[in-house]
């Protein structure tokens, strides 16, 4: 057993691994779950809204903050574990409901897959900042990031090559399995036992969110996100009705994406330190409104994985530096708590984008979809304008 905050390199590999399970577990819940019941014949409504409504565990992460800071002095890992194990079960139980038939026990498996999953963040990312210096917060979020969106790109493309071979029952199992071996590093760690900790969060979060630029954050955060929502899942299905591809081509096309993502957040990072979050924030914004207005333009394989992969570049490099913002604002003492009602306002707007995209789609086609999800950035130009951001140093 090795203490966490002592060994550089088995931290590192903790986290990188914490998130890797996570990034597979987003890629089953973001690309082979909408085309999985597309192809057993649901709507995209009710398609978008099931696999939508299962996500909402992250927007009650604050829920799940306040439990791990509360209980504080029984151990991070131990709620990181709980999450861990319990999502992947859940997945792997998943692949003997049949949602056709057992449309409800389906919906609320998925749920609780996710909520496991909160539960694994929401603890990692408080285990984090206790376990490294202000110094290492650069490299360590840049692990973090690296390994969600790795996951998500293995997830992407092995898994929907996988269902095609041999059925979505079978990946669930397999993505199951592979979340309880990427846990081995943490399940081999200890923490530092803490002193007892009897702060009384909820006043210092009213204190907290009592702050001028924390209430424009309030209001930036979701309609920030809601682009990113939208185009989640009607890109997928758009490439499914409209590109006529089957699951393994969409799996690939969803990769390159995601390696967008990987690029972006490593250069949104650098820039964001270097130009300031602002000015990064304003510019990463400006591109990814023209380029989802661009995919009105898209007829062909060839022109979606351009944009797509544009987008995952703007996407990428837009996320990393908003969420350096939430954690420049966040009180150091409140740890898990408040920067998860941060990230929980962030994924409110995402997750209403994915809910809404099906129903979208249906009445007003994937052009006018397109349109409506770049010109949902512009107000939060406007209110970007109210916020102070705190300079780096």
């Amino acid at each position: 057993m090795y203490y966490i905050n002592d060994n550089p390199f088995v931290k590192y590999l903790v986290f990188l691994n914490i998130y890797l399970s996570e990034g597979l577990h987003l890629a089953i819940a973001t690309v082979l779950i909408p085309i999985y019941l597309l192809e057993k014949n649901f709507t995209p409504e009710l398609t978008t809204f099931i696999a939508g409504l299962v996500m909402t565990p992250w927007v009650l992460k604050f829920i799940f903050g306040w439990i791990v800071d509360h209980y504080a002095n029984e151990g991070r890992k131990y709620f990181a574990l709980y999450g861990g194990l319990s999502s992947a079960i859940t997945l792997i139980i998943l692949a003997f409901i049949e949602p056709s038939t057992l449309l409800i026990p389906f919906i609320i498996l998925l749920f609780l897959t996710h909520c496991g999953i909160g539960f694994l963040d929401v603890s990692s990312d408080a285990l984090a900042i206790e376990s490294t210096k202000i110094k290492e917060r650069g490299k360590i979020n840049g692990t973090m990031m690296a390994g969600l969106f790795t996951g998500m790109a293995l997830g992407s493309s092995f898994f929907s090559i996988l269902a095609k071979k041999i059925g979505y029952d079978g990946v669930f199992i397999i993505a199951g399995i592979c979340i309880l071996i990427l846990l081995l590093p943490l399940i081999l760690t200890k923490e530092k036992q803490r002193k007892n900790n009897n702060q009384q969060i909820g006043k210092l979060l009213i204190k907290e969110f009592k702050k001028r630029t924390i209430r424009y954050m309030i209001i930036f955060l979701p309609i920030l996100s809601l682009n990113s929502g939208i185009i989640t899942f009607a890109i997928p299905i758009f490439m499914k009705i409209k590109l006529i591809l089957n699951i393994s081509q969409i799996g690939l096309l969803t990769t390159i994406f995601i390696i967008g993502k990987i690029i972006g957040s490593l250069v949104g990072g650098l820039l964001a330190d270097k130009w300031g979050r602002k000015k990064t924030i304003i510019t990463m914004i400006s591109m990814t409104i023209f380029f989802s207005t661009l995919l009105i333009v898209v007829d062909t394989w060839q022109l979606m994985i351009t944009f797509y992969g544009i987008l995952g570049v703007l996407n990428g490099g837009l996320f990393t530096s908003v969420l350096a913002v939430c954690m420049d604002l966040t009180n150091p003492r409140l740890g898990a708590t408040q920067f998860s009602i941060l990230i929980s306002l962030l994924n409110t707007g995402e997750l209403s984008g994915e809910i809404i995209s099906g129903m979208l789609i249906s009445h007003l086609g994937f052009n006018k979809v397109f349109l409506y999800s770049a010109w949902t950035l512009g107000p939060t130009l406007l209110i970007l304008h109210f916020i102070e951001f705190k300079k780096p140093r």
